[in-house]
């Protein structure tokens, strides 16, 4: 069913996050359903990682500048490495660069997707992270949020994250870290923590942390994929190796969700930063926050409807 016809569904209440499918167990819908995620084991292939990763080289080394993407770096290492690894952190929005992208259209990632989405699918926000080794400063900390705080669309149920580990990822790394069930909350907050010294550009975090809430670190091999809803909060650790935890990921929405205005909510101040972050970068003189949103979305799958 499409995300129109999900309140028509039988037992509603049993199943609000996912549609009906012949893909998931009765579990695995469950299990999702209880928590706001769900671990796929060896989902995507060795051969596609290292196809992303060897992209990914090129673009610190600049031998290919994708339109738009943002490359995060940690400037206190570029005067020590230049152009390399070692010093690039992130690639944020490569929906221009046709090889990073081509995570979003993997079929074996869509069709789990589309279990959340519906057939109509878009790729909304797309990251490539690079954590670096941090064991002293916790520069690359991300402190537990939600990922809704940054989307002007709705409804939430019909967003899915789809994140990879393009290497192990584990607690001495800096593995994902969720609260499970707290999907099921409302959107709470954000803001900048008052850690000093340790606080990135955009890495919002939750103002009013419940620090007795359950936690579970997300063991996860190469290929494993994790599939979470936008209201579950989540965050991941410092890098206490001396290698690095890559991971690609991809915010998938179905074509129906529909734009929202973020005046008068917590998201106002977001919207603020990015704007002003947007004029800076582009040299625009009006943007609204949708026209960001409308640069970054891509159709994957069936018919592009709203977004």
């Amino acid at each position: 069913p499409t995300s129109a016809h999900v309140s028509a569904m039988p037992q509603p209440e049993r199943f609000r996050y996912t549609l009906d499918n012949d893909l998931l167990t009765t579990e695995q819908r469950q299990f999702y359903e209880d928590n706001g995620y769900l671990l796929i084991k060896k989902l995507v292939s060795d051969e596609d990682i290292e196809r992303f990763r060897k992209e990914f080289m090129r673009i610190c080394k600049k031998e290919v500048k994708p339109p738009g993407a943002m490359i995060m770096k940690d400037e206190s290492l570029r005067s020590q490495y230049g152009q390399s690894e070692k010093a690039v952190n992130k690639v944020q929005d490569f929906q221009e660069d046709e090889e990073l992208f081509r995570y979003c259209t993997l079929p074996e990632v869509l069709k789990y997707v589309e279990c959340f989405t519906g057939p109509n699918i878009m790729a909304m926000h797309t990251m490539l992270i690079n954590k670096l080794p941090d064991s002293d400063n916790q520069t690359f900390l991300h402190p537990m949020h939600q990922d809704l705080h940054y989307f002007p669309f709705r409804p939430a149920s019909r967003i899915v994250c789809s994140w990879t580990a393009m290497e192990r990822a584990d607690q001495d790394n800096g593995c994902l870290i969720v609260q499970p069930g707290t999907h099921k909350t409302p959107l709470q907050p954000h803001g900048y923590p008052k850690w000093e010294g340790k606080t990135n550009k955009l890495f919002h975090g939750l103002l009013d942390e419940d620090e007795k809430t359950p936690r579970v670190h997300l063991v996860m091999e190469k290929g494993d994929t994790v599939f979470f809803h936008p209201l579950l909060i989540h965050g991941s650790g410092i890098n206490k190796t001396s290698g690095f935890r890559k991971s690609i990921s991809c915010h998938f929405a179905s074509s129906e969700c529909y734009y929202i205005d973020v005046k008068n909510t917590t998201q106002e101040h977001l919207e603020k930063e990015l704007v002003e972050m947007a004029r800076e970068k582009y040299n625009m003189t009006s943007v609204a926050l949708r026209d960001i949103w409308n640069f970054r979305a891509r159709l994957v799958q069936g018919e592009r409807i709203n977004l």
